[in-house]
């Protein structure tokens, strides 16, 4: 699992200690990596079709793979 996943499964007091170590589901990683995808395909969505908003094409591009890249998401 990532460590920035870790770290915040932390924080929200996930998981369970086993043997002196913190064990988390294995569902939290799949879920973190789906609530990670849909924010880079909403970065994606807000550059494609919102021109007012000032985010480019490329800029949404750079924040969804900045976001996936963060998060230890593969394509």
């Amino acid at each position: 699992m990532n460590e920035r996943i870790k770290e915040l499964a932390a924080k929200a007091n996930f998981g369970h200690m086993e043997n002196g170590e913190v064990v988390y589901d294995p569902r939290l990683e799949k879920f973190a990596e789906l609530i990670v995808r849909e924010c880079a395909e909403q970065s994606m969505s807000i550059g494609k079709y919102n021109t007012s908003s000032g985010i480019t094409p490329d800029l949404s591009i750079a924040i969804a793979v900045g976001l996936k890249k963060h998060f230890g998401v593969k394509e």
